[in-house]
């Protein structure tokens, strides 16, 4: 992922404000340590720092038209960009990277271009025939965006908070499925497939279209001109990722250049659940696998650089980019640029341990809606910034377009946990890769239980920082918190501790209302207090803490293992824990 920062109708145009604006941009160089760019024309400013992934040779930023007259600046991965270039014969192309198509699709189709971009994108495009300009979103907000306004009048556009928070009146997160547009200064959604009105779908499920659409999935974010390799924690959906991708490495320009190994990379504490189950995979796979260790000291001492990179006080985003954010560093100092990631199953497939207690399937796809609606705000700014600080890229390829337009057709009745028929969380994604001539995976694998990511890298982690907090936030401080922190007031003493941290980076009003608020309650969802009330009284989101569940999940294990896996592997079991993330 890029950064980049635009600047857009301010009443300056001198050469302070040029160097403003680069003085801004340089602070998002963490995004793209390997090239920057800046355009200017009158009272428009765009610029870039580049992470060179497609292209590293001559696809450096801003972009530009035949004649430079559409000028853009992108963060992202355009997928089908070479049938887009197909599609335009009258148009030449002046660079291989995959983001140019951007400027040459609004020339010949104007703002009505968007949905035709298949891909994980941010993006300002100018206009300087008539210096209008739009910007726009990828459709789950994958890629990080904000949007703000100067008290001159001018627009501001930036990856990331830091880029605009010290000179915008007024900022926002940029809503996810949307573009901006100069001409009408509003809002578009142009994102809306039918699964957003959350009526509730009827299609069967059939295995092998699900298979294949998840398969096409991972083989288009090989793109890449650069080594890469996959997050492996060992749960459910990394491990699918890495097999699939261990599957057509061959087949892509990294795999011919530089091997057909696939790397593989875990992180977690010593002994902890993830290093464990993400070794076994690995070896399944015949990954070349690194094995990363953090001690929880570490992760303290990290905490307020992933705060700072992260921009968010969000309790459980906190604790998973923590050890995301220490890996990626790692990961990067042996040049890998990109990583596949398996972030946004749980959420179309209602894989937390909480959706055990829908009431009903109707409520169940709902719930799901909400949940990949939200993404923007917990999963996907943890996968995007905690890597994105060290200039790595994480893909996701559940969270493809096409594939959540298959998963969220099929009637949600499949997808509901029924421990009595064999049905644990996510068994129709676990169904449509339990091949038994050409297996994805192991069995014990395919079907091992959901465990969130915080908790899989080891459980002395979360309780390392709550007594870290402990001796940061005194009773006192609890006793007055709806005083200091009106918006959002901190229930726990851990949150108080993030927010202490995050308002010393980010103290402007418009900074604490781009996280999302809510009670605190098991699994961050009112629903899960609406499906049980006991679930009321918990103030740990983490998914141990889910009442009961995580536990009573291992007791069934057993009976529904018996029901789905053969006798002779349920015996060889250890029924581990780990994420699946």
């Amino acid at each position: 992922m890029c950064g980049i920062l635009a600047v857009l109708g301010c009443s300056d145009v001198s050469q302070a404000k040029r160097t403003r604006v680069l003085e801004l941009s340089r602070r998002l160089k963490h995004r793209g340590p390997d090239w920057s760019g800046i355009y200017q024309n009158g009272d428009c400013y765009l610029s870039h720092q580049r992470l060179a992934i497609v292209d590293p040779a001559s696809g450096d930023q801003p972009l530009y038209n035949e004649n430079q007259t559409i000028v853009v600046t992108v963060n992202g991965e355009i997928y089908n960009h070479e049938e887009i270039r197909k599609s335009l014969p009258d148009h030449k192309f002046g660079t291989g990277s995959d983001c140019e198509v951007i400027a040459h699709l609004y020339e010949e189709h104007g703002e009505n271009f968007i949905d035709m971009l298949d891909g994980v994108f941010s993006f300002v495009l100018l206009d300087t025939r008539d210096n209008s300009f739009i910007a726009a979103r990828d459709a789950i907000g994958i890629a990080s965006l904000y949007i703000g306004w100067g008290l001159d009048g001018s627009v501001w556009i930036s990856s990331e908070m830091k880029g605009l928070h010290d000179d915008c009146e007024h900022f926002e997160c940029f809503p996810p499925g949307h573009f901006y547009s100069s001409k009408t200064s509003s809002l578009c959604r142009w994102y809306n497939p039918p699964w957003f009105s959350e009526a509730i779908p009827t299609n069967p499920h059939e295995p092998l279209v699900l298979r294949r659409a998840f398969e096409d999935a991972v083989v288009k974010r090989l793109m890449s001109d650069v080594p890469f390799g996959v997050l492996l924690s060992g749960g459910l959906d990394s491990s699918l990722v890495a097999s699939i991708t261990s599957r057509h490495l061959a087949e892509t320009k990294a795999g011919r250049t530089w091997g057909a190994h696939l790397l593989s990379f875990c992180v977690g504490l010593e002994g902890s659940p993830d290093l464990k189950a993400a070794k076994e995979v690995a070896d399944h796979l015949g990954t070349m696998h690194h094995e990363f260790h953090f001690t929880v000291q570490e992760g303290i001492d990290a905490i307020e650089d992933v705060i700072f990179h992260t921009e968010t006080y969000d309790v459980t985003t906190i604790r998973a980019s923590t050890p995301m954010f220490l890996m990626s560093r790692k990961i990067k100092s042996l040049g890998v640029k990109m990583v596949l990631s398996g972030e946004g199953a749980d959420e179309i497939f209602g894989g937390y341990l909480y959706f055990h207690k829908a009431p009903s399937k109707e409520e169940f796809h709902v719930e799901t809606c909400h949940k990949l609606k939200a993404l923007h705000m917990y999963d996907c700014l943890r996968a995007n910034k905690a890597t994105s600080a060290w200039g790595l890229e994480a893909r996701v390829p559940f969270l493809d377009k096409e594939f959540i337009n298959v998963a969220m057709s099929i009637d949600p009745e499949w997808k509901m946990i029924k421990p009595e028929e064999g049905r644990i969380e996510k068994w129709i994604l676990r169904r449509a890769f339990d091949d038994e001539e050409r297996p994805y995976l192991p069995k014990h694998i395919l079907y091992r239980q959901k465990e969130q990511f915080s908790d899989g890298v080891g459980y002395s982690w979360i309780d390392g920082i709550k007594a870290h907090a402990e001796q940061r936030v005194t009773d006192k401080m609890m006793q007055k918190a709806e005083h200091i922190f009106p918006h959002n007031t901190p229930k726990t003493k851990e949150a108080y501790y993030y927010r202490m941290v995050f308002e010393k980076f980010f103290p402007q009003n418009s900074a604490k209302l781009t996280v999302p608020g809510g009670p605190t309650v098991a699994c961050s969802s009112a629903k899960a207090v609406e499906w049980d009330q006991a679930w009321s009284k918990n103030l740990d989101p983490s998914g141990r803490a889910a009442c009961g569940i995580h536990n009573s999940a291992y007791q069934q294990r057993h009976a529904i293992s018996s029901k789905t896996i053969p006798a002779k592997i349920i015996d060889d079991m250890p029924w581990m824990i780990a994420s699946t993330s």
